[in-house]
């Protein structure tokens, strides 16, 4: 598979750098969240043989909004679950914010990591039960997601973006992210990052998460209003991890992010500022 044995390293240190907390780009932002944070090491491990798995396990806590355009918090606990093998993976789907999938990598090189992913949801996005202004509506269920994936980093910045969709057949839409992120290292084992971002959303999935149709009008009394597609929301996430040894790593992410458009002005939305935060320990073996 590999031909030069620096570049089968890259590969591995990019996946298990990638999949060291997989869970976090949904906790950040909910079940809308496509932003996603890579935690830095303070020291590189020796290169793995080519049949070697490399496995992630931790626990995190976050509070995030009840739903996607909630003005209330939760607060939830979860597990940061991952395993890798060459370029293949386990886990959370790098930058696109799926949870719970599995995937490749397709091209890695010094600078570019492009894959592909498919997986779903851990739980629903919304809950009929979440908030008053809900009932009448209905829940949101899972579905199943497909991702394209891409990054481009040299030094302290990175690019990414990704597109996101509904493969499960419930005709819930696809999303579009783009985010950018700076580095900096102020003393040994420490990270700090931050960057902005920005999720344009199309018809069907601002429909599922913003809009109310017929039926679900008629059991809530409420008016029916059809959201078109566009820019969902633009935000900004601080972060920072600190390497503990080459096993042990902390971390914490705060995320705003403002709804914007059809989605700011949907009668579902009690706030248009989201925010996020999230703390997490994980274990790499």
């Amino acid at each position: 598979m590999f031909t030069d044995s620096n570049a089968f390293r890259k590969t591995c240190m990019t996946l298990r750098q990638r999949l060291f907390h997989p869970m976090i780009p949904t906790l950040l932002t909910g079940a809308l969240a496509l932003l996603s944070a890579t935690l830095a090491v303070a020291e590189e491990p020796a290169a793995p043989a080519d049949d070697d798995w490399q496995f992630t396990a931790g626990l995190g806590v976050g509070s995030i909004p009840k739903y996607p355009g909630s003005a209330e918090h939760k607060l939830r606990a979860f597990p940061v679950l991952a395993a890798s093998h060459g370029r293949y993976f386990i886990g959370g789907v790098p930058g696109a914010g799926v949870p719970a999938g599995i995937g490749a990598f397709i091209i890695t090189d010094p600078h570019w990591r492009v894959g592909l992913g498919i997986g779903g949801d851990l739980e629903k996005p919304r809950k009929e039960s979440d908030a008053d202004r809900l009932r009448g509506l209905g829940d949101i269920d899972g579905t199943a997601l497909g991702a394209v994936f891409a990054s481009y980093s040299d030094g302290w910045f990175t690019a990414r973006g990704n597109v996101v969709g509904d493969i499960g057949g419930k005709h819930q839409g696809g999303r579009l992210s783009f985010d950018l992120e700076g580095k900096y290292s102020p003393a040994p084992g420490l990270m700090l990052s931050a960057g902005p971002g920005v999720t344009w959303a199309s018809r069907s999935a601002m429909q599922t998460c913003f809009g109310i149709d017929g039926q679900q009008a008629a059991r809530s009394g409420r008016a029916v209003y059809t959201p078109r597609s566009g820019i969902e929301s633009v935000g900004f996430t601080v972060g920072a991890d600190f390497q503990i040894d080459k096993q042990w790593g902390i971390g914490t992410r705060v995320s705003t992010r403002r709804l914007q458009r059809d989605a700011a002005d949907s009668p579902i939305t009690e706030k248009k500022s989201q925010n996020s935060a999230v703390v997490f320990t994980a274990y790499r073996f």
